[in-house]
């Protein structure tokens, strides 16, 4: 009796550790079973990076099981692709990269952020690469001109290892960028056991691959149609995090929580367009130079300095040359200065020329959609030309205009003596005044006020109805 006792006991055991085990395997797959999927498309700029940024600590926040980054982009700012990645390689929920749908790409910052994930995936008729960085401005004065084509010679190159191949291009600047992106490309290539000679030569010679080419190459894990084909594909795999942790996918039939920007980031994506930025700067210059050429109306002087504000804003968050944006400002000064200045068009050319230039100058990258155009540049030098010119025609014929209030303009204004009670009076403008004259004045007779003295107008007189228009009686 006893031994049958400790046989139903011992079962007991078994079946409580059994059904705690899949009470916890359940619990675990229904946290994996989580999955978000964070959109990256167009250019990589501050608003994608603190959108996926925030995203990721959400999904460490709500318990997520996977975090999908949907990518489609030509490339963007080194700055905020180094901030992605650095929130990827902290985050504690697994990260996959899928270059999806098909005809996307993840070129030049892309890749590296693709390298970096855990899982790196493609859809079909995709591709990735081209991660050379690139700089505005023409080559240094220290370039050395392009070899000539050696049969020989190439051969040669494409036997030798890549791994540090990269020869001096004269421009020391060109080469530290190279040689700095392509040792991170590298050490995130290592880090994740992917194909790093391929990833420096994405970076050396812009370099790019298919989807099929990436996947036997070695630079990616899979190819998937679709999301869902990508959940099926992983589901089981074991995922080492940065932290040491092993985290096991569970994502066969996952739902999927696809995120959105927020109108926070919708407004942050359209302040990081640096043209949108000028723009703002010119509005806030115009709208001060408004307030202080006819004050008391307020509106211009508060809605330019608002765009004054919020044109610094974006200009933070760009990798903007300081210099360029102060050779904008002086040049729109240089043009508002021509409008009140007789400089035959001295002013006016030089404040043209200091606005292009500053344009030029402005960005230090020619990232994609984040470059200026010359063509918006010169627009908007055009553009402010043409309306400080208009500004100042008008301000200069108001200024010939004869004041038409306050008491300066009873000055030339006519009117008819009254009567000589305790000294003259006249009737000007409708109202009674002291007058005197150093003429003989009689009653009734037109007098035009010369000039003030105090409440004494100084008159003189005129023939009757000189001027109707000024005359008031």
């Amino acid at each position: 009796m006893p031994n049958a006792l400790q046989r139903c006991g011992a079962c007991l055991l078994i079946l409580l550790a059994l059904a705690m085990f899949g009470a916890t395997m359940a619990q675990e797959r229904g946290q994996a079973s989580r999955v978000l999927e964070i959109p990256v498309e167009g250019a990589i700029g501050p608003a994608s990076a603190d959108f996926v940024v925030d995203r990721l600590e959400r999904a460490a926040a709500s318990g997520a099981g996977l975090v999908i980054l949907r990518m489609d982009t030509p490339g963007g700012l080194d700055t905020s692709m180094r901030a992605m990645i650095r929130a990827i390689l902290a985050s504690p929920v697994p990260v996959v990269t899928w270059v999806g749908p098909d005809g996307a790409r993840a070129a030049s910052a892309g890749t590296f952020i693709l390298y970096a994930s855990h899982i790196a995936a493609m859809a079909p008729a995709t591709n990735l690469g081209a991660a050379s960085p690139v700089a505005i401005g023409a080559p240094g004065p220290g370039s050395a001109p392009a070899p000539q084509d050696d049969p020989a010679k190439n051969e040669e190159d494409q036997e030798a290892p890549q791994r540090g191949s990269g020869k001096p291009s004269g421009d020391t600047l060109k080469d530290k960028a190279t040689n700095d992106a392509a040792a991170y490309i590298r050490s995130l290539a290592e880090l994740r056991g992917r194909d790093a000679d391929f990833a420096e030569r994405a970076v050396r010679e812009a370099a790019s691959l298919s989807a099929s080419e990436a996947l036997e190459a070695g630079a990616i894990d899979l190819i998937a149609r679709n999301v869902d084909e990508l959940l099926e594909a992983i589901d089981g795999r074991q995922i080492e995090l940065d932290s040491g942790n092993v985290v096991t996918l569970a994502t066969a039939g996952a739902s999927v929580e696809r995120q959105q920007p927020d109108w926070k980031h919708r407004v942050l994506a359209v302040l990081s367009n640096p043209q949108i930025a000028v723009v703002l700067m010119m509005i806030g210059i115009y709208g001060l130079f408004f307030e202080f050429t006819s004050p008391g109306f307020g509106v211009p002087g508060v809605a330019g300095a608002i765009c004054i504000v919020v044109a610094m804003y974006a200009f933070q968050l760009l990798p903007v040359n300081w210099a360029g944006v102060a050779l904008i400002a002086f040049g729109a000064m240089l043009m508002l200065a021509e409008a009140f200045m007789p400089s035959f068009g001295v002013l006016g050319v030089g404040g043209v020329i200091a606005f292009v230039v500053g344009g030029l100058f402005l960005i230090d990258t020619e990232a994609p959609d984040f470059g200026v155009p010359l063509s918006f540049i010169l627009g908007m030098a055009v553009l402010s030309a043409a309306l400080l010119f208009a500004i100042g025609t008008f301000a200069v014929k108001a200024r010939a205009r004869r004041v038409v209030s306050g008491a300066e303009q009873l000055v030339g204004a006519c009117g008819n003596v009254l009567d000589e009670e305790n000294g003259w009076h006249a009737r000007i403008h409708g109202e009674r005044w002291r007058v005197r004259s150093n003429s003989t004045l009689a009653p009734g007779q037109s007098v035009r006020v010369t000039a003030i003295d105090g409440l004494t107008l100084e008159v003189e007189p005129v023939a009757p109805n000189t001027d109707p228009h000024r005359s008031n009686t």
